[in-house]
């Protein structure tokens, strides 16, 4: 792979990025809509309310990247690293993620409805209050993460492994986990959510 060339200067609408590095830019408040990211590496970049809706990013690393209210609403990302984000608000509703690696960092209430997923690994890293309502989940794996107050509603789900989920918390759609495999430990502590699901209240006998 020839050395990236590093990037200088602002994002465009529809721009077109091949084997460039964004190296600590501050990419705030820019509009780079419709933009083609291949083979390119954004490392230690700011996107507070960077505008990068239908972005494509191909064959890419996004390390370290932080931001609030990011929108990637409709991106696609495709054979694609996430290393360390620390990201609040981000818009990646109706995106489409294929073999994507998410490791490390915090996602705080993404946005990741109507969303697909295929083939994708979250890795050690803490999901607060995502969003997943009517998203599509196939060979996804959550490993060692921190899953708090998931939105569920409408997923539908296909070789889902949630095993080694560190913590796992569903606000809403425990119904939907169809699809997906669960620990013997992880049942135990849904179970008053099923309980609740259809219907059965549970109490102690009384004297008991």
């Amino acid at each position: 792979m020839s050395p990236l060339v590093p990037y200088e200067g602002e994002l465009e609408p529809d721009g077109d990025y091949d084997g460039q590095e964004f190296g600590g830019l501050d990419l705030a408040d820019q509009e780079g809509p419709g933009s083609r990211f291949m083979d390119c590496a954004l490392r230690e970049c700011g996107l507070d309310r960077t505008d990068l809706g239908r972005a494509r990013f191909i064959d890419c690393v996004l390390d370290g990247i932080r931001g609030v209210g990011t929108d990637l609403g409709g991106a696609s990302l495709r054979d694609v690293e996430v290393v360390d984000a620390r990201l609040g608000g981000v818009q990646l509703h109706g995106a489409v993620f294929e073999r994507v690696l998410v490791r490390g960092g915090k996602i705080d209430y993404l946005n990741l409805r109507k969303a697909k997923l295929k083939d994708v690994v979250f890795e050690g890293c803490v999901l607060a209050e995502p969003d997943f309502g009517g998203a599509e989940l196939e060979r996804v794996e959550f490993r060692d993460c921190v899953l708090k107050d998931a939105d569920l509603s409408g997923v539908r789900m296909k070789d889902v492994d949630l095993r080694t989920v560190a913590e796992l918390g569903i606000a809403r759609g425990v119904d939907r986990l169809a699809g997906a495999v669960i620990s013997t430990a992880q049942l135990l502590d849904l179970a008053p959510a099923f309980a609740a699901q259809i219907g059965v209240r549970v109490e102690d006998a009384p004297g008991g």
